[in-house]
């Protein structure tokens, strides 16, 4: 026999989210971690906001939602909070009971830019990596550097003459017709209308021309653990020059440090400020480039380079052909 189904809400739930979230889920040690830096945080948070008006977002509820819209990646503070509505996995995180009201997107997203005005976000990592360095997980010794490219929220229709002088009005205001065919667009020359600060770069030899920023990051060999980010214009040199600037924030009064890098960190600029700062380069030698490599036998004559530079000369044929 059939049974029927019978569909009654019931009015009261007598089960808490922490209650439903797995005792092994990954979140809940990063909830611990993310609570302590936020323990921490709180003096700096009093100095932020007034002790009149009306009540804003919590700054610890909101970065832990920040946190989660990076780790599952959520494509907008829109989408963040209707997720928030309705997945008791988001409400536990960020602490928020099952009858909370979840903030509007625009409120939300003003108040993240002012604790990112107030640099709060790099206080957060720095309270974070502290944690990391108490449990030994930071040796400061073998680092290796990257960048990749942020894509900005500019069109290329936006990157338009710096001085116009008279032009003609738009066909659809919305979304207006644009004809880019035997112009010459440069960052001296040209900007965009709604990122000003987005620069047009491509990342390589047949790669498109986009409007972005770069992103770098400075990795721990020993642990797989980020030390050190910031986020630069999008320039020639902005991937060696943020190095520097790692570096130098991480740099060891007694020792020296190493530094790894790819074939665009090979110049002889870069080496040279590196080795002034008493970091080692050991990045991968460029010599199709006008002037030969500046890695010279120092590093080089060592076995274990060698063996890597024909690694990574075999994964490039593979990767070719």
């Amino acid at each position: 026999m059939r049974g029927s189904e019978q569909i009654q809400d019931a009015m009261f739930s007598y089960i808490s989210p922490a209650q439903r979230v797995p005792l092994d889920h990954p979140l809940r040690p990063i909830r611990k971690m993310v609570d302590e830096a936020l323990k921490e945080l709180s003096p700096k948070f009093e100095r932020m906001y007034s002790d009149v008006g009306r009540p804003s977002i919590p700054p610890e509820q909101l970065l832990r939602a920040l946190l989660l819209q990076v780790f599952y990646t959520v494509r907008s503070e829109r989408l963040l909070m209707e997720q928030l509505d309705y997945n008791l996995l988001f409400r536990w995180f960020v602490g928020l009971s099952m009858d909370d009201e979840i903030w509007d997107a625009t409120v939300f997203c003003k108040n993240r830019e002012r604790l990112l005005e107030g640099d709060v976000a790099r206080l957060f990592f720095e309270k974070v990596l502290g944690q990391a360095r108490q449990n030994h997980l930071l040796s400061n010794e073998h680092f290796t550097v990257d960048g990749t490219l942020i894509e900005a929220w500019a069109g290329l229709k936006s990157f338009k003459k710096k001085t116009g002088g008279k032009q003609e009005p738009p066909d659809d205001p919305g979304n207006p017709t644009v004809n880019f065919h035997g112009e010459q667009r440069r960052n001296d020359t040209h900007e965009s209308t709604t990122d000003p600060n987005a620069r047009l770069y491509r990342k390589g030899p047949g790669k498109p021309s986009q409007l972005c920023y770069m992103g770098h990051v400075l990795m721990d060999n020993r642990h797989g653990l980020a030390t050190d980010a910031v986020v630069t214009q999008a320039t020639g040199t902005a991937e060696r020059d943020a190095a520097l600037k790692m570096l130098k924030r991480r740099w060891r009064k007694k020792g020296h440090v190493t530094v790894g890098g790819d074939k665009n960190y090979d110049t002889h600029g870069f080496v040279d400020a590196a080795r002034k700062a008493k970091a080692t380069p050991h990045v991968a030698q460029n010599t199709e480039r006008r002037g030969g490599s500046a890695i010279d036998a120092r590093t080089a004559r060592h076995a274990g380079y060698a063996i890597s530079q024909k690694t990574r000369k075999r994964v490039e044929e593979i990767l070719a052909g």
